[in-house]
């Protein structure tokens, strides 16, 4: 089994788990509609704990549901890059960086700043794993479902997505590998023009000089030193929100983004499920409230 058909595997065990309930974390049913309210307002905040435990979850479900190479196995990595990956195996490890998705708050804020650079090989996917609490606000999480995809093709998307100098430029990381691992840096940044109207024309024009080779975003030197160049001469400010998985227009990250919005859940879809409780909708509070509970004296 070499790290491409290890990679597959893993995929495909992934997308098993959808529709199944992970046993981490467990949320009481509100007992009366300001309950309800009060959840609704928090429950997003859960998120980054969830997703913490899911990515072990993930990790353990791996190691349970095949078997490896010899000497190998999922581990989860925290910290580092990616988040899980297939420990033992010779020469190139193969991983999984996780992003996980709370569709009741608002977009993926998940960030994949990775340069492509570190793809080349194709040895790391991604997965963005979408989950609700079984009972909307109440619960252990529950996968509703799961997109796979290479890291090279997020990372490619990303880059062309926002490259457009010289209004918006692409910066890869400095060559840091002679530095200890804590010190390598492997993220790319975005970063937007801030200049005068002046300014603009004058980079503009030294953009148009360099021919249609700056149409096309490339990670090789040529092309960061030509970046840098521009980004030395004129003012720009740090992006943010530069990654956001969900600003990436990633052709099958958007399909998987509409079909969760669309998948019914409760008896509503998710969409609507985050429209009513981001409105404090009392209907659909009141259907999530615990029926066991008194009702409470008017």
């Amino acid at each position: 089994m070499d790290y491409r058909e290890a990679l597959e595997i893993a995929a495909s065990a992934l997308l098993g788990l959808k529709g199944h309930t992970v046993d981490v974390l467990t949320v009481s049913r509100p007992s009366d509609l300001q309950g309800a309210v009060e959840i609704s307002k928090i429950v997003s905040k859960l998120s980054p704990i969830i997703g913490n435990l899911l990515e072990y979850a993930l990790a353990r479900h791996l190691n349970e549901t095949q078997i490896w190479p010899d000497g190998c196995r999922w581990i989860r990595q925290d910290p580092g890059f990616p988040d899980a990956i297939l420990s033992g195996m010779p020469d190139i490890q193969p991983g999984i960086e996780v992003k996980t998705w709370f569709p009741l708050s608002t977009e993926i804020t998940a960030r994949f700043r990775d340069s492509q650079n570190h793809f080349q090989a194709n040895q790391i996917k991604v997965a963005v794993v979408c989950w609700m609490l079984e009972n909307v606000l109440a619960g252990q999480p529950k996968i509703v479902d799961i997109w796979i995809g290479d890291a090279i093709d997020v990372a490619k998307a990303r880059d062309t997505h926002y490259h457009n100098p010289p209004y918006y430029v692409v910066m890869e990381p400095e060559d840091t590998s002679s530095r200890t691992r804590n010190l390598q840096q492997t993220n790319c940044h975005g970063h937007i023009f801030q200049g005068t109207a002046e300014q603009l024309a004058e980079a503009i024009a030294l953009v148009d000089s360099w021919g249609d080779s700056a149409k096309e975003y490339r990670p090789d030197r040529d092309c960061q030193i030509r970046l840098r160049q521009i980004t030395g001469r004129f003012p720009y400010r740090l992006d943010t929100n530069f990654a956001k998985m969900d600003r990436i227009v990633l052709p099958s990250l958007e399909t998987f983004k509409t079909n969760v919005l669309g998948t019914l859940y409760a008896g509503r879809t998710i969409q609507s499920w985050a429209r009513a409780i981001n409105s404090g909708n009392p209907t659909a509070l009141q259907s999530l409230i615990d029926p066991s509970a008194p009702t409470p004296v008017q």
